[in-house]
Order: structure tokens, then C-alpha cells, then sequence
């Protein structure tokens, strides 16, 4: 059993947003809890929680430290897709923000061949793998493989970006439909360093995101639950 690092100490019972556990589905049995002071914080906490069968949420692990968009937070677009609070601003490509909401994680992807601790969909991506960016592709939102995929983009984003921050990763749903425009390419990663923020990514230390991708379970339905603590 892999134990995540920063997180050895027992589960304890932390309440998700009432908002958020009250949208969740019956399906889902485990879930990934981020939260920011402010939607300005480009750092945050991770507790990773499970559903008993009781119905009660617990976490089974302490705070990891993860790092948020360069410009912070803004409400995205996710499954369920819950109402913007008041004043939120709202996620748009381009804009630095990791979204807020609940999203589902539907995929692990990384530089090697799949790992056997990985139970999620595994995309083994190469120099030939790009999130693509350009809301004008019918790409958009999506990874592809341009030896598979006629090309109808002109800003595709590396899967295999130098640094190695890809190198083990998950996809988040977030705009599920690829709305032009709404966002793209929304993933768990693994950090370029403890104080550098991402473009809209949720990243953290390489060891954290194992533990994480090792616990993750398709049959039970994974999601990302995102929140700002501090909501004017």
C-alpha cells in the first residue's frame, strides 16, 4: 500500500461544500477536495476523500500542498455544472485561472508505459501527443495524436513539455462539451517547483500525485471538487 507522503495519520471527517456533496451522484465514491482561501490564490490544500456506506464523506489523508493558476480561481464548467456564486468570475481560455466546480477525472496520461498502479484510462503520450488549445479546431479541449488526427490547429500545446511536468498526470472533465472559448486542457500535474503556479492546472509534488493516481478508481466514479473558501 502506497501512503501519501505528507498524509500518514489517520481518516478524519472534513465536510465537503453542502453545495458540492448535495450535487455529487451516487456513482461517484470518491473524490479529490482543493481548496483556496481566495479565488486571487494560486496555492491551495488537497484532502482526498471516500464515501462509507454509511453515505458519510471521509478523508483519508491530511492536507497536500498543491498549486493553482497563475491568476488564480474562477468558476468552470463541470458535471454537474453548478451555478456561478454571485460575483464569481467565470473561466475563460487563456485566463491563468484554475476553475472552480466539480469535475469528473476520467483519464491518467504520462511519458511512459502505463504504470500497474494506474487503475484510471491511461494515455502513454510522446512527442506526437498535443492538448489542443484553438477554439477554432474541432479539437479543442481534447488530446490527440497528430499521426491519427488531420491537424486543424495552430496553437497545440506539447504533452511532452520540457521540465517533465507531464510526466504523470490526470485529465479533468472540465468543459465536458469543448465549448469554444470556456477553457482547455485542465489537468492534475506534477509541479515545476513548490512557489511556481501553472496556467490553470492543479499540480503538485510527483510522490503526492502517485499516491493520488494509485488510490483513483474508475468503478467508483472520481471527481475533483475545486472551492474558494472566501466568497464575496
Amino acid at each position: 500500500m502506497i501512503v501519501l507522503a505528507s498524509c500518514a495519520r489517520m481518516p478524519v471527517s472534513i465536510p465537503l461544500p453542502p453545495e458540492a456533496a448535495a450535487a455529487l451522484p451516487s456513482s461517484c465514491q470518491q473524490v479529490i477536495y482543493v481548496t483556496a482561501a481566495d479565488d486571487q490564490a494560486t496555492a491551495g490544500e488537497m484532502r482526498l476523500f471516500e464515501r462509507t456506506v454509511a453515505g458519510v464523506w471521509k478523508a483519508f489523508s491530511t492536507s497536500i500542498p498543491v498549486l493553482l493558476g497563475r491568476h488564480g480561481v474562477a468558476w468552470g464548467v463541470g458535471e454537474p455544472a453548478l451555478p456561478a456564486p454571485r460575483g464569481f468570475r467565470l473561466k475563460r481560455e487563456g485566463d491563468g485561472c484554475a476553475p472552480a466546480g466539480v469535475f469528473r477525472i476520467t483519464q491518467a496520461f504520462g511519458s511512459g508505459s502505463r504504470p500497474e498502479w494506474v487503475k484510471l484510462p491511461y494515455i502513454h503520450c510522446t512527442t506526437h501527443h498535443f492538448g489542443i488549445d484553438d477554439g477554432r479546431s474541432r479539437h479543442y479541449n481534447q488530446i490527440v495524436d497528430d499521426r491519427e488526427t488531420t491537424c486543424d490547429w495552430s496553437s497545440p500545446e506539447t504533452m511532452m513539455p520540457k521540465g517533465g511536468c507531464y510526466d504523470l498526470g490526470a485529465v479533468i472533465a472540465h468543459n465536458p462539451q469543448n465549448v469554444p472559448g470556456l477553457g482547455s486542457c485542465i489537468f492534475l500535474h506534477i509541479w515545476q517547483g513548490p512557489e511556481i503556479p501553472t496556467s490553470g492546472c492543479t499540480a503538485m509534488a510527483k510522490a503526492d500525485l502517485r499516491a493520488v493516481l494509485t488510490r483513483l478508481d474508475p468503478h467508483k466514479d472520481p471527481r475533483l471538487v475545486q472551492w474558494v473558501l472566501k466568497q464575496d
